[in-house]
């Protein structure tokens, strides 16, 4: 199976987009926008079905976690968020927001 193998976010990006996962979401003034909708969400519009955890092949302390979400709109989509000590501590705060009901690993590759 070709999840066995992706090691990197890319490859699990890659492998959520063909599973409809599209939707490229960025995050300005405490919300996070979908870049082609334009929509906002709040933490309570926002259901994390998975997420993955990485560390720098040559430097363990770059880390990632890649967020697969859904939205109270349908969209569907990833983000990637850099935590450790490169973390962007607003973006973090909004994910620690989300509430732990609208957390699942329901839809994660590697339940499969």
């Amino acid at each position: 199976m070709e999840n066995e193998f992706a090691k990197h976010e890319k490859d699990f990006i890659k492998i959520y987009q063909e599973k409809g996962f599209t939707a490229n979401f960025h995050f300005k003034n405490d919300k996070l926008i979908t870049s082609e909708t334009k929509n906002e969400y709040a933490p309570n519009d926002i259901y994390i079905v998975a997420e993955h955890r990485y560390e720098g092949m040559s430097d363990p302390s770059d880390m990632s976690i890649l967020y697969i979400i859904k939205t109270n709109k349908d969209e569907k989509g990833t983000f990637l968020l850099g935590y450790g000590p490169s973390a962007d501590l607003e973006v973090a705060e909004f994910f620690k927001k989300i509430p732990k009901s609208n957390v699942s690993n329901d839809e994660s590759i590697t339940n499969e």
